[in-house]
């Protein structure tokens, strides 16, 4: 495997959190009837950091949070060799007539995003959902989704992964783009 490149880290990601809420503040005003939701495992950091930031800029002391699993809403959870483990959930607000945001780090066949509003529809029928993710890898897509609103766009071949650490469990904040080397 060649060594990853760093796409995104320090100033530059933290810029691109920011970027990114400035955007939610111009199209969701002061977040009355709008929620953000962090599809498990990895989106819920990204879903985390945004709550945080929405709520020091707009001098909030509530934005609606959630986390999500959409673990047995995939298309091909039957076909896993062992048991699957879901991830926790929180969701805690109704999601009737509420515009959703739904929060994952990165997109790339839109299978993930498929099931996570599958997931999200028994909860109830929201007037409004929108994709927010940090990593957009464009090519690849399997379905047609596409994001309301990206962090980066990057183009990628299939033999290659983006990957995003998160302070929380890897130490630092950073996305790296690797070379997956065919065995």
């Amino acid at each position: 495997m060649s060594a990853p490149i760093v796409l995104l880290s320090g100033a530059k990601f933290e810029v691109t959190i920011d970027r990114l809420c400035y955007q939610l503040i111009e199209n969701h005003k002061n977040f009355e009837n709008t929620a953000l939701v962090g599809l498990q495992p990895r989106g819920i950091y990204l879903a985390k950091a945004l709550h945080d930031r929405l709520l020091k800029f707009l001098n909030k002391d509530k934005i609606l949070y959630g986390q999500l699993d959409a673990t047995f809403h995939r298309d091909d959870f039957k076909s896993h060799k062992g048991p699957l483990i879901p991830s926790s959930q929180s969701l805690t607000f109704q999601m009737e007539g509420r515009n959703i945001i739904l929060v994952d780090d990165v997109l790339f066949t839109g299978r993930t995003i498929r099931a996570g509003m599958d997931a999200l529809l028994d909860y109830g029928r929201p007037e409004k959902i929108e994709l927010l993710v940090l990593v957009d890898r464009r090519y690849n897509r399997q379905l047609p989704i596409e994001p309301n609103y990206t962090g980066i766009s990057v183009d990628t071949r299939a033999s290659q992964k983006v990957k995003v650490n998160w302070e929380e469990t890897d130490g630092v904040n950073s996305v790296k783009l690797m070379s997956i080397d065919k065995i």
